[in-house]
């Protein structure tokens, strides 16, 4: 009898849906070098967490039925004007369905006419200085994109200054401007946060200019951190 309760156990156990998520990487703007290396890290990092995953640079997808297979819409150095007002509609239905979104660095230097967007992102960028070393202060080591960090991070990127600040974003990581040539945003100048947006999740990072960092252990872990917190994945 034991057997068989476990095997009807079996078949009424429903099985969990798989994570799925689409990486978008459209620019009307400056082009990173990096993105070809940003896809590959993601869908390597996809294929060790079991999350299924499309890149696309095709905004024809930014349907509601197309998106509605996807838990989160990653923008990976997108720039510039990338979706037409109905794709627009279509991505804030998805967001409001309780979906999630994560920006990696250029994702503020895209759609800076659509206030919507801007609040999901959390800001928009400004300027930035040349790429040089930089020290990180890891201001919530709580969190999951953050844990695996040191409190002093030191790395070498391109350094962002934004304007335009989401004042409901929670941040994780900020930039020490004492550390660097070129900050504009004071002290917590902030490099990462996330946030509850209309009912969906949004993780930000202004990490991953250069290709290098795409083949960093401590960067890819932040990604699936942001991933994990955007899907709902404890």
């Amino acid at each position: 009898p034991a057997l068989l309760f476990a095997l009807l156990g079996l078949a009424y156990s429903v099985p969990k849906k798989k994570v799925s998520l689409l990486v978008f990487s459209k620019t009307a703007g400056y082009r990173h070098a990096s993105i070809a290396e940003g896809k590959k890290a993601l869908l390597q990092v996809a294929q060790e967490n079991n999350f299924a995953i499309d890149t696309t640079e095709d905004a024809t997808v930014f349907t509601d039925k197309s998106l509605k297979k996807y838990s989160a819409v990653i923008f990976l150095n997108t720039t510039g004007d990338v979706l037409n007002p109905e794709q627009q509609v279509s991505f804030e239905h998805f967001i409001q369905s309780g979906k999630g979104f994560m920006g990696i660095h250029a994702a503020t230097d895209t759609e800076y006419d659509w206030a919507w967007f801007a609040k999901l992102v959390g800001a928009n960028f400004e300027s930035h200085p040349k790429i040089q070393k930089a020290k990180l202060n890891v201001t919530d080591q709580s969190h999951i994109a953050t844990k695996h960090l040191p409190a002093v991070w030191e790395r070498t990127d391109e350094w962002y200054n934004f304007k335009d600040i989401n004042t409901a974003i929670q941040v994780i990581i900020s930039i020490d401007e004492k550390s660097y040539e070129g900050g504009k945003n004071g002290s917590g100048h902030p490099m990462a946060w996330y946030h509850a947006y209309e009912g969906g999740k949004s993780f930000y990072t202004a990490l991953g200019h250069t290709p290098e960092s795409y083949t960093d252990p401590l960067f890819l872990q932040h990604l699936l951190g942001g991933i994990k917190y955007v899907t709902g994945k404890k």
